[in-house]
């Protein structure tokens, strides 16, 4: 930027300086010859009828330096100073004319002196060419002067232009080589250059996009890893149940709950890839089925694994609860995540009850624990008192929005979870 600012400057000035030094040395010479024919018309007045009887003439002062004198039509000289004979110049304005020329290092402007309308001699005047180069040098020093600063200030304006569009854009380099290092956080500010501020604008978009995706990849790999956990330990406790029975023992049961055990699991898969699809493509409709068949299953799943750490578990269904309908596969992810929750961080019986709250399916999970965190922070990814991931709360209340419901804490103490569901239907 700075050099086709400068060579732009040098452009210019070298149009515009050219012409204007040219300029001004033909208007310094053309003012000297004018005021040397401006000198010698003043002179023509001293010279009188009398001067062709040989009367002695009375001349004005010549110009600073130069020379100023009367000839006769002989081209002598009468008076004033110059040579004792006159040049060409004289002579030709001895013919009636006013003559500007040089002679020799002089400019010189001869006039002719008229009497009863005929020419009697000849006033010449003259100065030296080198004083009017004199002057012509010092203007075009001066030219020359502006000319550089001109050419300095464009060189400092050019380069403060250029500092004001490298900032940002050093700025913007900063922020991609940060974001290609690994730092999804790193963003570019505005600069106040609409076109800078657009690029930087669609730089942070295309970032918090990329970080978005990003994170939805790591919130599947987080969520199909604690899903699966669970419906995999559960399929692997029945088969090694069934691997320690004796000889010619009826395997059917075994056979059944393994099927079960892949089936929630084939469930499992489809609830996390359905509430990674609800992230870009919306909400997805999810079949719905009788609330107690959903209660039966998961008290099926969970019966053994508590009482196998001496825990009770208890399902309330009032009477009227049997027509109600909910998303099913959906709602049995958030009861695995509550009651393994349950059995994790609580303690005592665990009690799953349902009721009907303000047009809603309501579903109360509680144990006789208490809960260490704060209610507003227990569902945040990452919150946890012991050795879990802090994962589940945060996907349970995920799958329950996306079902178009709400998971949230009832009590603390005992720690009671709630999972509001649309209302019910027969």
């Amino acid at each position: 930027m700075v050099r086709v600012a400068v060579a732009a400057v040098l452009v210019a000035l070298v149009l515009l300086a050219g012409p204007l030094a040219a300029v001004v040395q033909r208007s310094y010479f053309e003012d000297e010859r004018g005021a040397l024919e401006r000198t010698a018309l003043a002179a023509t007045v001293a010279v009188g009828p009398e001067f062709t009887a040989g009367d002695a003439v009375e001349l004005p002062a010549p110009r600073p330096g130069g020379r100023l004198g009367v000839y006769d039509l002989s081209m002598r000289l009468r008076a004033g100073t110059g040579g004792k004979t006159g040049d060409a110049v004289a002579r030709r304005a001895a013919g009636g004319k006013v003559v500007r020329g040089s002679s020799g290092p002089d400019l010189v402007v001869a006039v002719p002196v008229v009497s009863t309308e005929r020419v009697i001699g000849v006033v010449r005047a003259s100065v030296p060419a080198r004083s009017v180069w004199f002057r012509v040098l010092w203007a075009w020093g001066l030219l020359l002067g502006v000319t550089l600063f001109a050419l300095a200030t464009a060189v400092l304006v050019a380069r403060r232009q250029a500092r004001a569009l490298s900032t940002p854009v050093e700025a913007l380099s900063r922020a991609a080589t940060q974001i290609a290092a690994g730092d999804l956080g790193a963003r570019a500010g505005p600069c106040g250059i609409a076109e800078l501020d657009q690029l930087a604008y669609s730089q942070n978009a295309m970032v918090e996009q990329l970080t978005r995706l990003l994170q939805r990849e790591r919130d599947f790999s987080a969520n199909a890893s604690h899903q699966l956990r669970t419906a995999l330990t559960g399929l692997q406790l029945g088969l090694e149940a069934g691997q320690g029975l004796p000889a010619g023992a009826d395997l059917r049961p075994v056979v059944r709950e393994a099927l079960e055990g892949t089936r929630h699991l084939e469930e499992t898969v489809e609830e996390v890839l359905r509430l990674a699809r609800a992230d870009t493509a919306g909400q997805h409709p999810v079949p719905r089925e009788r609330l107690v068949r959903v209660l039966d299953r998961a008290e099926s799943r969970w019966h053994g694994v508590l009482a196998a750490t001496g825990r009770r578990l208890e399902f309330r269904s009032p009477p009227g609860t049997e027509s109600f309908h909910v998303p099913g596969r959906t709602t049995g992810q958030i009861l695995d995540v509550l009651l393994d929750n349950a059995l994790r961080h609580g303690r005592g019986t665990t009690v799953v009850t349902v009721r009907e709250a303000a047009g809603a399916v309501a579903i109360d999970v509680a144990d006789e624990g208490r809960l260490a965190l704060d209610p507003g922070a227990v569902f945040a990814r990452g919150s946890t008192t012991g050795s879990g991931t802090g994962i589940g709360l945060a996907v349970a209340r995920e799958l329950a929005e996306a079902a178009g419901g709400r998971l949230g804490v009832r009590a603390a103490a005992p720690t009671t979870f709630t999972l509001l569901l649309p209302g019910p239907e027969g």
